[in-house]
C-alpha cells in the first residue's frame, strides 16, 4: 500500500496497514501475501464510508476483542486519583489544618492561676464504724528561692530530669507524642516530660491522665517557657514537687531526710532528693526493702554520672563521693501509737489501686493520695483494734525492760487480723509506737516465717494430687521416715535437713510430722510434690515469689514474709481455697470522685478439699502440737476450734503464731531487730523469764498475744470442713519410732535473708508430744518451754554439710 492510499485510509476512518512484526492484540487481522510474497498482517477495513457512529461503535469495540480480558478504565481512574501532586496537596492541607487548630488552642488557653495550694488539704481517715481515727494535712512546705539552693545541688534535678532544661523551649515533642498516644489507647503514662511540664502539671494543672490535661500542659509549658526565665521554672518545679515523709518542696525534703536546711545540702544529699522524686515511698531509705534501695542507688550514681557529662562535676570529686544514707524519719503531729500504721497501709493501698486502674506512677499515685482531701473510711474494728494492742501490752512489751537487758531493747511485734470471709483487715499492730519505730512490723516482709510455710507444701500436695517417691497418694495419714538428715530422693540438688536435736521419728504420718514440725519429712514432701508447684501454690495463696529460686531449701520458710501476707495465706486457707486479699480500706472518696476498690474476695486458687484438709491437720498442732500450752491449754479458750502453726527462725531472729477459727485468722510475728543499727539479731533472752537457754519461740509469747486477742473477740464455732481426714476428724497417730529430744515445743530455725535471696539455713521444730521414752519437761504455768538453739549459721544453705546440727 503506497502513502497515497494510506492517507485515504485514515481520512475513511481506517487504520494504516501494520507490518507483521508490529501487529497489535487490541485490533482483527487479515493476512495478505505480498507482491514479495511476504505474509503481512493487514487490518480489516471498519466500515469503510459508514456513518460516524458507526465508526465510534467499532472503535469501542476493540477493548472487547480479547475475550476475558479486563478492561484498564479502573486501574487508570486510581491512578489518577492517587497523583503524587494531589497525595502532596492532602499532607500539606492536613499539616495547615493541624497549624490551625494548635494556634487555635494556643490562643484560647492561658496560664491559669496556681492551684498547688488550694489542691493539698487534710485527709480524714475513720474507723469502720464512722468515728474519726486521724486528721492528716498539716502542709509541710517553705518556698526558698534558687539562690538559697546551692548550684550542684540545683543541677542535680536537671541531671535526674531533663538534662537539656537550659536549651529546650519547655516541652518534649517526641514524649508528649508517645503520651498522648498512650493515655488515648488506655496504656498508662510514660516518661519524657520536661522540667518545665512537670512544674505546670504541679503548679497550674492536677495529675489526671487525660488526652485534654496533656493538650493543656504542651500549651501552658510553651507559654511559661515564653514568660519566665528558667531559674524561675526550676525554682518552682524543687518548691512544688513531693519528697515523700510529708514534705513539699526541697526545703522541707532537706530537713526531713538530713535534718539540714536547703542551703546546707551537699552535691551528694541533692543528688538523693533529686532520685526520690521518681518513686518518693519507694525510695526511702528508712522503709525501701532490698529492691528499693539497689533503685534508688543506681538513681543516685545516674545522676551523678550525667552530672559528670553535662560538665557540671567534676569526674574526680565524683569518684570520691558515696552514698548520703538519710536520717531515721519524723513522724508529723496526730500519728501516735498505731494511727500512723493505719493510716501510711490505707495511703499506699488507695496508691496502688490508682495505678492499678489509671496507669500512674508511684509518684504520681502518691501526689493524689497525700493530703489531698480524701475521705478514707478503714476495715478496722475499733474494739478489735484494742484489744489487738491490749494483748501485745499484757503478754510481751510489759515485760520487757530495756535498762535491765539490752536484748529487749531489740524485740519488735507485728500482728494483723483478718475475717476470712470478707477479706477485711479487723485489726493491726505496727510496732510499739509510729514515732518511736517508722518500720511497719505488720507489713515488713525481710524476716523468715520459717515452719509456718510447712503448711503451704501439704496444701500444694494435696491440691496438686502428688504421690510420694514409690507412688503413694499424698494426704494426712501418709507414712513418711521421719530420720533427721535423710537425703530428700528425686532432688537434682543434695538436700539432708537434720530435724530438732538430730532426733530421728522413724516412720510417721504426715499429721504427726505436722504435729512436731518435722523438717526431713517436709523437705522430701516438697520434691515429690515439685519445688515449682510448691512455690506456685505459695503465690496463688497469698507470698510473693518473685525471683526465689525453686529449691527444696525453701520447703524450711527460708524466704522473708510479712504477717500480713501469712495472714492473707491462712485466711485463703480458712475460706476453703477461695482466696483472700487483706485490705484496710473499705471505702476512698473526695469532692466528685469516688475510688472503685476491688474485692478482697478472688477466685478458688486451690481446692476446697485441700485446704480444708489442711486446716484439719493444723487443728492437731494446737490440740498436740508446737501450740499446744499457749493456745489449747489457754483458760480462755472454753472449747473454741482452732487451726494453727508456729514458726521460729534460725539464730532465733523472728518468731511467729499464725492461727484461725471459722471467723478470724491472725498473724502474730516477733522480730529481733537492733535498736540502733536495725540489723536483724537474736531475740534470745528477751524478758528474762523463759529458763534454759532463753529462746524465744512460736509457741511462746506469739502464741500466748495471739490467744489473748483471739478468744477475747471470737465466738465459739466449728469449722466446716469438706474432709474425713486430719487431726480435726481422726486421732493423731503415734509414731512408731522416735528420739528423745531435750525439750518439748522448739523449733529449729533457719537463717534470715532478705525476701528476695535465696533461703539460707534449714528450720525445723522439736516434737510438741514428749516420746514415751522421754522425761516430762518442766514448765512453768505461764511460759511455753525453751528452745535450744541447734547451731552457726552457714554460709552456703544448699550445701548438704552445711546443715545446723
Amino acid at each position: 500500500m503506497g502513502r497515497a492510499e494510506e492517507r485515504k485510509a485514515r481520512q475513511r476512518g481506517g487504520r494504516r496497514a501494520a507490518p507483521g512484526h508490529r501487529s497489535s492484540p487490541d485490533t482483527a487481522h487479515e493476512t495478505a501475501e505480498s507482491p514479495g510474497g511476504t505474509a503481512t498482517a493487514v487490518q480489516a477495513p471498519v466500515a469503510e464510508g459508514g456513518t460516524r457512529a458507526e465508526r465510534r461503535k467499532a472503535a469501542a469495540g476493540k477493548g472487547k476483542q480479547g475475550k476475558g480480558k479486563p478492561a484498564t478504565g479502573g486501574k487508570g481512574r486510581i491512578r489518577r486519583l492517587f497523583t503524587w501532586k494531589k497525595m502532596l496537596g492532602a499532607f500539606f492541607t492536613v499539616c495547615l489544618l493541624g497549624i490551625g487548630a494548635f494556634i487555635a488552642l494556643y490562643t484560647m488557653v492561658s496560664v491559669p492561676e496556681g492551684n498547688a495550694l488550694a489542691q493539698t488539704q487534710s485527709n480524714v481517715y475513720k474507723y469502720s464504724d464512722g468515728s474519726v481515727l486521724a486528721r492528716k494535712g498539716t502542709v509541710n512546705r517553705e518556698i526558698v528561692d534558687l539562690s538559697k539552693v546551692p548550684t550542684e545541688v540545683q543541677h542535680t534535678f536537671v541531671a535526674a530530669e531533663n538534662k537539656t532544661f537550659y536549651n529546650d523551649n519547655g516541652i518534649d515533642l517526641k514524649g508528649m507524642a508517645r503520651g498522648l498516644y498512650n493515655t488515648a489507647r488506655g496504656r498508662g503514662t510514660q516518661g519524657g516530660s520536661t522540667i518545665t511540664q512537670q512544674y505546670v502539671k504541679n503548679y497550674y494543672l492536677d495529675q489526671d491522665q487525660t488526652v485534654t490535661r496533656k493538650l493543656k500542659e504542651l500549651v501552658i509549658s510553651l507559654k511559661v517557657d515564653r514568660e519566665k526565665s528558667k531559674d524561675e521554672i526550676l525554682a518552682g518545679y524543687i518548691n512544688t514537687s513531693y519528697y515523700g515523709r510529708g514534705a513539699y518542696g526541697i526545703q522541707a525534703a532537706a530537713q526531713a531526710y538530713y535534718r539540714v536546711d536547703a542551703e546546707k545540702l551537699s552535691v551528694q544529699q541533692g543528688a538523693y532528693l533529686a532520685a526520690l522524686l521518681q518513686a518518693p515511698s519507694q525510695y526511702d531509705w528508712a522503709v525501701a526493702g532490698p529492691i528499693g534501695k539497689k533503685l534508688v542507688k543506681q538513681r543516685w550514681n545516674y545522676v551523678l554520672d550525667n552530672m559528670v557529662g553535662q560538665g557540671w562535676l567534676d569526674k574526680s570529686k565524683r569518684d570520691t563521693l558515696k552514698f548520703p544514707i538519710p536520717k531515721a524519719p519524723k513522724a508529723a503531729s496526730g500519728l501516735e501509737g498505731q494511727k500512723g500504721y493505719l493510716v501510711e497501709l490505707a495511703n499506699t493501698q488507695l496508691e496502688n489501686q490508682l495505678m492499678k486502674t489509671q496507669g500512674l506512677t508511684r509518684s504520681e499515685a502518691e501526689a493524689q493520695v497525700v493530703d489531698q482531701g480524701w475521705t478514707i473510711t478503714l476495715n478496722i474494728d475499733p474494739k478489735k483494734q484494742a484489744k489487738l494492742e491490749a494483748a501485745v501490752k499484757s503478754q510481751l512489751t510489759s515485760k520487757l525492760d530495756g535498762k535491765k537487758r539490752k536484748v529487749d531493747k531489740n524485740v519488735q511485734a507485728g500482728a494483723v487480723s483478718v475475717d476470712p470471709k470478707t477479706g477485711k483487715i479487723l485489726a493491726l499492730y505496727g510496732g510499739v509506737d509510729y514515732y518511736k519505730h517508722y518500720t511497719d512490723n505488720a507489713t515488713r516482709a525481710d524476716y523468715q516465717p520459717a515452719s509456718t510455710f510447712k503448711p503451704i507444701i501439704l496444701a500444694a500436695a494435696l491440691d496438686q494430687n502428688a504421690k510420694t517417691q514409690d507412688g503413694k497418694e499424698i494426704n494426712a495419714n501418709t507414712i513418711y521416715d521421719g530420720t533427721s538428715g535423710r537425703a530428700v530422693k528425686g532432688s537434682d540438688i543434695a538436700f539432708s535437713p537434720p530435724n530438732e536435736d538430730d532426733a530421728d521419728y522413724g516412720d510417721i504420718t504426715v499429721q504427726t510430722a505436722m504435729n512436731k514440725s518435722v523438717n526431713s519429712v517436709f523437705a522430701q514432701m516438697g520434691v515429690d510434690v515439685g519445688m515449682k508447684n510448691v512455690m506456685k501454690v505459695a503465690d496463688d495463696l497469698g507470698l510473693d515469689t518473685t525471683d526465689l529460686p525453686a529449691v527444696p531449701a525453701q520447703t524450711l520458710g527460708s524466704m522473708g514474709a510479712s504477717p500480713l501476707e501469712m495472714a492473707g495465706v491462712y485466711a485463703t486457707l480458712d475460706n476453703h481455697g477461695q482466696k483472700v486479699t487483706p485490705s484496710i480500706l473499705a471505702s476512698a472518696e473526695k469532692t466528685g470522685r469516688k475510688v472503685d476498690l476491688p474485692d478482697p474476695i478472688g477466685e478458688q486458687v486451690i481446692s476446697s478439699s485441700a485446704a480444708d484438709q489442711v486446716t484439719s491437720v493444723l487443728t492437731g498442732v494446737v490440740d498436740d502440737g508446737t501450740a499446744k500450752v499457749s493456745v489449747a491449754q489457754n483458760p480462755l479458750r472454753k472449747g473454741q476450734q482452732v487451726a494453727g502453726k508456729t514458726g521460729t527462725s534460725d539464730s532465733n531472729k523472728s518468731a511467729w503464731f499464725t492461727g484461725f477459727t471459722p471467723d478470724l485468722v491472725t498473724s502474730v510475728g516477733l522480730f529481733g531487730e537492733d535498736s540502733k543499727s536495725h540489723n536483724q539479731v537474736s531475740l534470745t533472752g528477751a524478758t528474762g523469764l523463759i529458763p534454759g537457754t532463753g529462746r524465744i519461740n512460736g509457741g511462746g509469747y506469739p502464741a500466748q498475744v495471739w490467744a489473748a486477742y483471739t478468744f477475747g473477740v471470737t465466738k465459739k464455732q466449728k469449722f466446716d470442713l469438706n474432709t474425713d481426714l486430719g487431726a480435726a476428724v481422726q486421732p493423731t497417730e503415734t509414731p512408731s519410732k522416735s528420739a528423745t529430744p531435750s525439750e518439748t515445743p522448739s523449733e529449729t530455725p533457719s537463717q534470715t535473708p532478705t525476701k528476695s535471696a535465696p533461703p539460707s539455713q534449714t528450720p525445723s521444730q522439736t516434737p510438741s508430744q514428749t516420746p514415751t521414752t522421754s522425761a516430762p519437761p518442766s514448765q512453768t504455768p505461764s511460759q511455753t518451754p525453751s528452745q535450744t538453739p541447734t547451731g552457726q549459721n552457714t554460709d552456703n544453705p544448699f550445701d548438704p554439710a552445711n546443715t545446723i546440727r
